[in-house]
């Protein structure tokens, strides 16, 4: 196993960060790793904006739920789909480009282009030392984040990384079992075996949340997931995705 491999599967988010700041040359090698990632047909559908600012973080802190590890870190990066820069292309070369841009093919190429972007940077911090959390809760305020970041009409903020020095050392919370995420040949929905596959991985969860928490918590996954499930969030998305020239086509 090599030393890539061996950063990607000790991977944990870090919520406590030493007080000490990014330098220029760290964050321009995570943008830089970024920029490395792969990208549909060349499109690059994405910007990521790095925040500074301690007054920009708190207000992205308070608008993220009130995490505090979003204001207290090393560096912020929001992490953006981006057509803008294409609707500027079209106009550039006297093309008329709107229907692709608000389809929901561009609109997925966007999103998926920013995700390989982000975890291109989130193992290269790690490889660096650094640890990483990704912040969703970005998407609680999107309307306000908008604002805050001055992100025009097809530019979308989908979420934050927090990358720094860790200041706590965390264990590696376990996945899922690796038969119950890889199939091979077809997708295999055998009620019976799926079952039996998250109960397995209940069974590991609860015990991982007993030793860590000193037996205060037992939470199973499938426990967790169906209570978040059953409280749907964010319903404005859709409205708000196509308001910003997204995904009307």
């Amino acid at each position: 196993m090599n030393s890539a491999i061996e950063t990607m599967l000790k991977h944990r988010s870090i919520r406590k960060y030493k007080d000490t700041p990014l330098s220029e040359e760290e964050i321009g090698t995570l943008v830089k790793a970024a920029q490395s990632a792969s990208t549909s047909s060349n499109i690059q559908a994405y910007s990521i904006i790095g925040i500074k600012n301690p007054e920009t973080k708190q207000k992205l802190a308070e608008l993220a739920g009130g995490q505090s590890y979003v204001a207290h870190n090393g560096h912020f990066f929001v992490f953006c789909a981006d057509l803008y820069r294409h609707q500027v292309v079209g106009e550039m070369e006297g093309k008329d480009v709107t229907e692709s841009l608000e389809s929901t093919e561009k609109f997925m190429v966007a999103v998926i282009d920013a995700a390989l972007a982000a975890q291109n940077t989130a193992v290269a911090a790690e490889s660096m030392g650094l640890g990483i959390c990704y912040i969703g809760g970005l998407r609680n305020n999107l309307p306000e984040v908008s604002k805050v970041l001055n992100t025009p009409d097809r530019v979308i903020p989908l979420f934050g990384l927090t990358v720094g020095h860790p200041d706590q050392d965390p264990e590696v919370k376990p996945r899922l079992p690796y038969g119950h995420m890889y199939f091979e040949e077809a997708y295999n929905p055998e009620r019976t075996s799926f079952e039996a596959g998250l109960h397995e991985y209940n069974e590991t969860v609860s015990s991982y949340y007993k030793e860590r928490t000193g037996g205060k918590r037992a939470d199973t996954w499938t426990g967790q997931m169906a209570e978040m499930l059953s409280r749907p969030q964010r319903m404005y998305m859709k409205e708000f995705v196509q308001g910003k020239g997204f995904d009307r086509q």
